[in-house]
């Protein structure tokens, strides 16, 4: 008689198991009642191909069986900014929302995603687990988005660069007051109920050169523990700007608006604007600067000291005629790159010719023959 001994392992990257299998020959002596065993030694062997069913929710999120949770993360917050409803438009970005959020929700769950390499979708339905029985339910995909960002550092949810992009959401009958702890004007802005309250974040250059954390004081409304009355409270949002970060980027936090017995808590969304500068205007990351220089020195060359934003005078030599209009470039002085903020664009110094009012008889003539030749 041949004995054969299985035991299930490890799934291996292809999606199969490999077993370990013994083989074990039994000698049958009449009339004994001992008998002899001889075995061969364990080996590893492809036996049964398994593969997980259902969904292959690292395909959705785009990663490799073997990520880790950083890497799921990332992964979930790429997929959930690009295809969120309020974001995208096409007709299926609903339905993959909720995918890519399933699909973190089971990745990120050491138990789930045990049982899913091992089971697949059907195992996690079927409730294959220990004294769990069948309590895999997933989430509302929003409910999962909004706790990743409320409980991470993560407040820079884009939705657009459009600053005015939401502007159909205003409505006079629902009220919200701001106030920037920082200094400058606060104003009261009303929404929908459930809609996101937006609100302008004025932005100097400095601000966005170095970047830095805006505290916004907001009065809201939330449902007594009765589940009908309302109560007021202040709260103190932390709004972060992160380096070189342009007009129109919004800030998100989820959740933070008022709340009603008929609706969740709204979304506060601040829209960053660029406050005016005295001496720059703002090109995208690169700053202009206007150099006013006198037509002698158009014409005959000079040195222009341009100011940077870190309060340093840079020399700028102009050797060539300056044409008015004309523009010169400080490689790498402008403000940080918003994906790349150790990269920065640069100072683009626009040529103002200053001509005179006058010219005295002399000197003009002396010019027209100086001039004749050109």
């Amino acid at each position: 008689m041949v004995l054969i001994w299985t035991q299930f392992g490890v799934k291996q990257k292809n999606g199969n198991v490999k077993c370990k299998v013994r083989v074990m020959h039994r000698g049958d002596s009449s009339g004994s009642s001992s008998s002899a065993e001889s075995t061969k030694p364990e080996q590893d062997t492809p036996c049964l191909s398994i593969k997980p069913t259902g969904k292959d929710f690292y395909k959705v999120l785009g990663v490799l069986p073997e990520s880790n949770e950083d890497d799921i993360k990332k992964a979930y917050r790429k997929m959930a900014l690009k295809f969120h409803p309020d974001k995208n438009s096409d007709p299926d970005a609903e339905e993959k929302f909720k995918e890519i959020a399933e699909a973190y929700e089971i990745l990120t769950d050491p138990q789930k995603r045990s049982i899913y390499d091992q089971f697949g979708e059907e195992g996690l339905k079927n409730g294959i687990s220990a004294g769990q029985g069948n309590n895999f339910r997933h989430n509302d995909p929003h409910a999962t988005f909004s706790s990743f960002f409320h409980n991470s550092d993560h407040f820079d949810i884009f939705f657009g660069n459009d600053p005015d992009a939401d502007d159909d959401l205003f409505n006079p009958f629902r009220r919200s007051t701001f106030t920037n702890l920082g200094g400058f004007a606060g104003y009261e802005a009303g929404l929908r109920k459930g809609e996101a309250v937006v609100h302008d974040l004025p932005v100097t250059l400095d601000e966005v050169m170095h970047g830095c954390t805006k505290q916004m004081k907001i009065t809201r409304s939330r449902i007594n523990p009765d589940g009908r009355s309302l109560r007021t409270e202040e709260k103190v949002l932390n709004v972060v700007v992160k380096k070189g970060w342009r007009a129109g980027t919004r800030i998100t936090f989820p959740r933070e608006g008022d709340e009603t017995s008929n609706s969740p808590p709204a979304d506060i969304t601040f829209v960053l604007t660029d406050q005016e500068h005295p001496q720059y205007k703002r090109d995208g990351s690169n700053i202009v600067y206007t150099a006013q220089i006198t037509l002698k020195e158009a014409l005959c060359g000079c040195t222009v000291n341009v100011p940077t934003l870190d309060n340093r005078m840079m020399p700028l030599p102009c050797s060539d005629i300056i044409k008015p209009g004309e523009v010169r470039r400080l490689r790498g002085e402008g403000l940080p790159l918003p994906k790349s903020p150790s990269q920065r664009g640069d100072l683009v110094v626009e040529f103002q010719v200053l001509f005179p009012d006058r010219i005295p008889p002399q000197s003009r003539e002396i010019i027209k023959h100086s001039l004749g030749q050109c």
